[in-house]
C-alpha cells in the first residue's frame, strides 16, 4: 500500500531527527510549514526546552507579500530573537519538508539575520 504524503514526511522527520539533536550552545531550529503559515523554534533537546520562536502569524513579522518573502522574513525574526539570546550558530531541521521554496526561503532569511549553520 502507497503511504500518503503525511506518512512519508514523518518517515523523514524520524530519519532527520535520528542524525541531529540540539543543544543549549547549538540549538536546533524546527520548521513547520501549514498551507497558510510557517513557523519556526529554536530547541535545546537536551533539556526539552523551545528557547525562542518566531511564526508568520506574530505581529512583530512583516505579512506581507508571498508566501516566500514571508517565510523569509520569518527567519530573519528567529534569527534576531537568537541572537538577543546569544545564540550564533544553530542545526537546521527541516521536519520532513524539502529544502526547496518557503523552507529555503527561511534558512537564507535566517543566516542574512546573522545565523550559522
Amino acid at each position: 500500500m502507497a503511504l500518503s504524503k503525511l506518512e512519508k514526511r514523518i518517515r523523514i522527520k524520524r530519519r532527520v531527527r535520528g542524525k541531529i539533536s540540539g543543544s543549549s550552545e547549538l540549538p536546533r531550529l524546527s520548521v513547520y510549514k501549514s498551507n497558510k503559515e510557517i513557523y519556526a523554534q529554536l530547541i535545546d533537546d537536551k533539556d526539552g526546552k523551545t528557547l525562542a520562536s518566531a511564526s508568520s502569524r506574530e505581529k512583530g513579522v512583516d505579512a506581507k507579500g508571498t508566501k516566500s518573502e514571508i517565510s523569509a522574513a520569518v527567519g530573519k525574526a528567529i534569527a534576531a530573537k537568537a541572537i538577543a539570546a546569544g545564540i550564533e550558530a544553530i542545526v537546521f531541521d527541516r521536519n520532513g519538508f524539502v529544502y526547496h521554496g518557503r523552507v529555503k526561503a527561511l534558512a537564507d532569511g535566517a543566516r542574512e539575520g546573522g545565523l550559522k549553520f
